[in-house]
């Protein structure tokens, strides 16, 4: 079998993105015939992340307006390849992305040890409702719940169940809204209660990571140069970046072109101008930089189950250089001209 990437199309035929297929047997496969030990942490590790019970998928009122696949479950559109924004799509783009910020700081108040990750989704989803707004996860492409939250060792896309959380986990809130037509995407990640210094220093990292890939956007730059800044932060840390997720371009459409790797890829040589809107969402890990996915074909968690964070900020980029869509009220433009 030759050598195939984690979003080309799975060797098997089924037409699905190789992560989301064959990727984890695989890589497993791969492991027992090298080392046992990957496995034995697997089978053996006390604190890994089980899934929980799933609670019904919440109902959305009538009256909020919705995403074209809240109740096919498959968005309609074709992937949209024109990325660049005109000045109507671009304010509606700020008001969604004000409301997702709104939203998270909600999901945020709620973390404390012993509550499930079940009822921070509740929370959620009744703020977005709240707001006006659809919950651009529920149902997209089947996904059951109004948030994701990855706990620990998960990467990303966890689903909330009736796992409480514990005193000393970590967990990353990812948002997103549908609302005035646009989609507004951020996500953070939260410590709960006390938790040990290297879980904070990979949180502080990533965060740091964001950044410097936000801070390489410019117009005339190109896509490749925003994973290279958080490849360089990473890799002076000692942790590993993910390269199976990436960031995505948004608007009318949850994902749309252009993809954003958050580490060199020489090959993408896509010119950022500006007008252009995007996420940018680095998945950092302590150990090993690849995934195995749950059952579930969602919950995608470290090979080594060591601990994984993320940080997300949708952005515009400008004629000067480059505007967050997605800060808190308040807070200043970082990288203001």
């Amino acid at each position: 079998m030759s050598k195939i990437g984690p979003n080309d199309e799975c060797w098997c035929g089924s037409g699905k993105k190789y992560k989301r297929c064959h990727q984890s047997r695989d890589l497993l496969k791969e492991l027992r015939t090298e080392s046992l030990s990957p496995i034995a942490r697997m089978a053996s590790n006390p604190r890994q992340v089980r899934p929980g019970a799933l609670s019904p998928m919440r109902a959305v009122p009538p009256h909020i307006v919705r995403p074209d696949y809240a109740l096919t479950g498959k968005p309609q559109a074709a992937r949209q390849k024109t990325v660049i924004k005109s000045a109507d799509q671009i304010e509606r783009m700020r008001s969604a992305c004000r409301a997702a910020r709104r939203v998270l700081e909600i999901a945020k108040a709620a973390v404390r040890p012993g509550i499930t990750t079940d009822a921070i989704d509740a929370i959620t989803h009744q703020a977005y409702i709240d707001l006006g707004g659809y919950p651009s996860t529920l149902n997209y492409h089947g996904y059951p719940k109004s948030l994701c939250t990855s706990v620990n060792e998960v990467i990303c896309h966890g689903i909330p169940d009736s796992r409480p959380l514990e005193e000393g986990d970590i967990v990353n809130l990812d948002i997103t809204i549908f609302i005035d037509g646009m989609h507004g995407d951020l996500s953070e990640t939260v410590l709960v209660g006390e938790v040990d210094e290297e879980s904070r220093r990979l949180v502080r990292v990533t965060h740091e990571c964001m950044m410097r890939g936000i801070a390489s956007v410019n117009p005339g730059a190109m896509i490749r140069d925003i994973g290279r800044g958080i490849q360089t932060v990473a890799e002076r840390e000692g942790f590993g970046v993910v390269k199976a997720f990436v960031g995505h371009g948004i608007g009318e459409q949850f994902h749309m072109d252009p993809q954003v790797p958050h580490y060199y890829d020489r090959s993408q040589t896509t010119e950022m101008v500006p007008n252009m809107v995007f996420t940018i969402e680095p998945m950092i890990n302590q150990g090993d930089y690849r995934h195995v996915m749950w059952d579930d074909r969602w919950t995608a968690v470290t090979l080594d189950l060591k601990r994984s964070a993320q940080f997300e900020h949708t952005i515009l980029v400008t004629e000067r250089g480059v505007e967050i869509l997605t800060l808190p009220d308040g807070v200043a433009q970082p990288f203001a001209h």
